[in-house]
Parts: C-alpha cells; structure tokens; sequence
C-alpha cells in the first residue's frame, strides 16, 4: 500500500516546475500547458468509478498490478515532447491514479478495519513523499538528463519498481464474487447527503491541492523567484505534507465529530497561501511549509472521513469511487480556471481570491461531513445514514 501510495503524486507534481521551461521553449502554448495541468486531475474523476467494477473481475490486488502497468506506460509516453504521446501519457497516467487512489481505501478497510484511520494517513504520508519528490527532483533531473522530456519520462522507473514489488508480495486470492452494484442502489447512494457533502469536500480541497501541484511554481515564478526555487518551495511544500498526513488522522480518531481538526488544517491552507502570494518575499519559506501542513492534513482526512464514514469496506468502495470520482471531476475546473486567468494575465491577487473562495467552500462542507454521520445498508440494500456511537 505505501509503494502504490508513493507513486500516486509525481505525475500530477512533477511536471508544474517545470512548465516556465516548457513555456519559455515555445514548444507548447500556455493554453495547452493548462489543459496538460488538468487533464489527469479530470482522468481521474473519470475513471474512478470504474475501480470497483474492475475489482470485482479482477480482484483487487490485480487490479491494483493492472493500473500500475498502465501508470509506468502512461508516465513513458509523458516523456514525449509530441503532443499527441505526451496527452496519450497524461491519460493512462491519470486514468490509472484514478484506479489506484480509489481501490487503496476499500483495501485498508477490508484489510486493516481497526486502524483504517491510521493507515489511510501512512499511506497519504507515502503519497505526499512522491509528491515532494517529484516537485523538488525535477528541474535536478532535467539538467542532469539535459531535457525536461528526460525528466518527466524517468518517474516510469518508479512505478515500475513498485509494480516490481507488488507483484512479488502481493496475495493472489481469486476475485471475491460479488452481487453487481444496481442502479437502484447508486441512486440510493445518490440521494444520501452525507455522501454528497463527503464528495464535495474531496473535490474542493483535492481543487486547491492541484493548483498548488499545476500552477504554484508558475505564480512564484511570475512573483520574481527563479524557476529552481520556485521549484524547491513547492516541493518543500509538498514535503512538509508527510507530517501533517499521519498526524491529522491520528489527532482526528480521538472523536468520532472530526470537524475541529477539519477546520485546523483548512486554517492553515488558508494562511500558507496568503504568505506565498500576498505576504512579504521574507514569508515564501515558512508559508511553503504553512501551506504544506494544512494540505497534507486535509488531503488525508478527506481521504480517512471515506472510510470513517463507511459501515464496511463495500460501502467504502461505493463511497470512495463516488467521492473520489466526482471531487476529481470537480477538483479538475480549478487548474484550468486559473490556466485561463494566467493566459489572460489577471493579478496574482485576483488568483487568490479564488483560490480563498474555493477554501471557505471546502470549510462548508467540511463543517457538515465531518459530524458523527456513517453510511450503512438496510435490510433492502439501501443506504441509509445513522449517527455513530461514541
């Protein structure tokens, strides 16, 4: 789990650093660097509903090999500077995290149901790692390999180590049979608000993340810091991440009302952002690890209220690809929106109030799915939400 969870980041993050390089070459337009920077965020929404389907015929070890090989393949066509190898990469690349972020919560919960909290955030930790290393490893490997399409096609070699090991450790239990999901119960799903509120809160949130992951070194950039540091302040960002994905989990099992550490952690996104684009230069470096801190915990509770607010790891499958498909999909708009608003040379400042909007939605809906709420079947197969004993 924490191999696949390494590799769920550095597609999305290690391309953003280098974008100023790419823009400055004239090889691509900025309108297509936009859509390059929202394409696998949207991937993503689009294929995560697939996840369960796919687990049931394949079983979910072989799914999660399946999408890993997709991953590796996807990540080496990424390395083309052809336009149309580099979009087929993007795709398989996102479409296969889509897969593999909707699959890891069913399994911890099938698997680890006592400490399912716990190891959500160890996981998370694993993926915000891939993340910093891909944000701060990138502009390195590309003058080391002497080209930015280099750079981008080495990460495959990551995913293939952890394919390599997956495959050795893994168990190899046949593929559990299981009754397919109707669509009564979808709607059923659909009508409950609880699993509404827990989707809109991963696609706020997960929007905010990826603006950070497509954009941030092209505002500091912008800002007047070179592209290297740029670079570095997102990947310590992006670092800082890993401390606050296996606290905020923890610090958020002590209740079963998770939204006092929620409101802590959008806080500090919140503050973080203000200090890297509205503060003073002297701020850039405590407000990376600011933002890192509140990313990395509401990235990783988002992730932990999906199985927290499950009743069984079938319901956090259903749960998670609803969550995780439409957030995404939802989560997507926001680096084209600020692609657009790049393009057409509005202010850091005007940037940032949408980014603060984004954030008091996600407070909104935080405040609402982080109460003592669980989603559980009746004896007709429908959902139903109860409140949770303390």
């Amino acid at each position: 789990m924490i191999l696949v969870g390494l590799n769920l980041r550095p597609a999305l993050s290690s391309l953003a650093p280098l974008l100023p390089r790419i823009e400055g070459e004239g090889v691509l337009s900025v309108l297509v660097l936009s859509s390059l920077t929202t394409l696998p965020v949207l991937c993503l929404g689009l294929f995560a509903p697939f996840a369960p389907w796919l687990a049931q015929r394949l079983g979910m070890e072989r799914s999660l090999a399946l999408a890993l090989i997709v991953l590796s393949a996807g990540l080496a066509l990424r390395g083309f500077s052809h336009a149309p190898l580099l979009f087929t990469g993007t795709i398989m690349a996102g479409a296969a995290i889509g897969i593999l972020g909707t699959l890891l919560p069913a399994l911890v919960k099938r698997e680890l149901a006592d400490k399912a909290d716990l190891m959500t955030g160890v996981y998370t930790m694993a993926l915000c790692l891939g993340g910093a290393l891909g944000a701060g490893l990138s502009i390195p490997l590309a003058n080391l390999l002497g080209s930015w399409s280099f750079s981008l096609m080495a990460w495959a070699s990551l995913s293939l180590t952890a394919l390599l090991a997956w495959w050795l450790i893994m168990p190899q239990p046949l593929p559990e049979i299981q009754p397919k999901a109707s669509n009564k119960r979808i709607r059923s799903l659909l009508k409950q608000p609880l699993a509404w509120q827990v989707m809109l809160l991963m696609g706020s949130q997960s929007s905010l993340a990826y603006i950070v992951f497509g954009w941030l070194p092209t505002l500091l950039v912008r800002q007047g810091y070179s592209e290297s540091e740029a670079g570095w302040l997102m990947g310590l960002s992006i670092l800082t991440q890993l401390s606050s994905a296996i606290a905020a989990p923890w610090i958020a099992r002590m209740s079963k009302d998770q939204r006092p550490a929620l409101m802590l952690v959008l806080v500090l996104i919140g503050l973080g952002l203000w200090m890297l684009l509205l503060g003073s230069p002297a701020l850039r470096w405590p407000g990376s690890i600011v933002l890192g801190l509140g990313q990395g915990g509401s990235f990783s509770l988002a992730l932990t209220l999906i199985v927290l607010r499950s009743g069984n790891s079938k319901i956090a499958g259903e749960l998670s690809a609803l969550a995780q498909g439409g957030g995404y999909a939802l989560a997507a708009m926001g680096p084209l929106v600020v692609g657009f608003m790049l393009d057409a040379n509005l202010s850091i400042q005007a940037i940032a109030q949408l980014l603060f909007a984004i954030l008091a939605f996600a407070a909104a809906m935080a405040l609402l799915a982080g109460r003592k709420r669980c989603l559980e079947s009746n004896a007709q197969g429908e959902f139903i939400t109860v409140n949770q004993r303390t």
